[in-house]
């Protein structure tokens, strides 16, 4: 006899991404595995990657209000029937055996919370070379940290249905960083796996000044989970990578000491040089993949990410000192009454009946 597959559900979270949400939703249509639906959570988008989800064949549902990825995906978790939740941006277009690969590691390994994917060393959509230098900037770190992680890759990631009820939902009250705090609470309790069979390619940010303010503002907002726990994440947070970042900044700090001599700027081009020196095996790859031109451009694109990321666990820093509000931001007594009927709804059983017509806004 034949045990029949879990049914999983590809939960899409969605807000302006115009240019990838049809060939995300295309590549989740394609995959190889069955039973699937597709559901994507537009959040009040004001482009038309609404009207681009509708063309498709799947469930789509709207958010009362913009209120964030957690809620996005919160809103298609609690419609979903599926036994296997797989969350995927709509950033991010999968490879066509990418659910089968995550069913086979959650199956085989029935105690893992979550199986995370990682992207792939090419954009989804070519738009810069700022782009190409960060895809191969993240594919570096998340191949880094294979294995056991303690916090969640969750543009790209599935999660049994039992273990997303048990953790609870995403935290409704962070529109960013919500990945690391849900990967804190799920990661005390289960093993979150990161996977290189898993795969993905991503759209990412193609400017570099756009880039720069979102890897900032995210660092900013690790800081009370880092005071809290006082250790670095297990994954690409490690000890190297972290003085990477602080010795890039100091560089840059320390260029004014040029003005007392040119034996001064020794100072700023050591920090360079042990900026480099912490992630030596992502610039070896690079060299590697595109060749030395390339690693001249990329080496500029990691160091001022690096910049931007230590400059805001500095600042970051100084809210923890003066922000009692900041300190509490991943306090995990979040939920109000109204968020725990919603974890009671995405505790339903898996097919109990919901209102999902295909092109249809719920």
């Amino acid at each position: 006899m034949t045990v029949p597959r879990p049914l999983v559900s590809v939960v899409i979270p969605n807000y302006n991404y115009r240019n990838s949400i049809g060939l995300c939703v295309d590549a989740a249509l394609r995959q190889t595995y069955a039973p699937l639906e597709v559901i994507v959570v537009d959040d009040h988008s004001t482009d038309d990657s609404l009207k681009i989800a509708r063309s498709r064949d799947v469930t789509v549902l709207q958010t009362p209000g913009n209120s964030g990825v957690a809620v996005a995906r919160n809103t298609g978790a609690a419609a979903a029937r599926g036994e296997i939740l797989f969350f995927v941006d709509s950033d991010v277009a999968l490879r066509p055996d990418a659910v089968e690969k995550a069913v086979e590691e959650l199956l085989a390994n029935p105690g893992y919370g979550a199986v995370c994917g990682i992207y792939e060393d090419q954009p989804l959509i070519r738009d810069s070379v700022v782009e190409e230098c960060r895809v191969l900037q993240a594919y570096c770190w998340r191949m880094d940290s294979l294995g056991t992680v303690s916090f969640l890759f969750s543009s790209l990631t599935a999660i049994p249905r039992k273990v997303f009820q048990e953790i609870g939902p995403f935290n409704p009250r962070l529109r960013q960083t919500e990945e690391v705090e849900y990967g804190e609470r799920m990661s005390a309790r289960y093993e979150i796996m990161v996977t290189p069979h898993v795969l993905g390619r991503h759209d990412d940010d193609d400017k570099l000044s756009a880039l720069l303010r979102k890897l900032f503002r995210r660092a900013r907002l690790r800081v009370p989970l880092f005071a809290r726990r006082r250790r670095f994440a297990k994954g690409f947070e490690t000890a190297s990578r972290s003085m990477a970042a602080v010795a890039a900044l100091g560089a840059v700090a320390a260029l004014p000491l040029a003005l007392l001599g040119p034996w001064w700027l020794l100072a700023p081009v050591a920090l360079a040089g042990l900026s480099v020196a912490g992630d030596l095996p992502m610039y070896r790859y690079v060299l590697k993949r595109r060749g030395a031109r390339f690693l001249a451009v990329f080496t500029s694109v990691a160091f001022a990410t690096n910049v931007a990321i230590s400059s805001g666990i500095a600042v970051g820093a100084v809210y923890w000192l003066l922000s009692g509000r900041f300190r509490r931001l991943y306090e995990t007594q979040w939920l109000t009454a109204g968020e725990e009927t919603a974890r009671e709804e995405i505790s339903g059983a898996p097919g109990e009946p919901t209102v999902r017509n295909p092109g249809m806004t719920a």
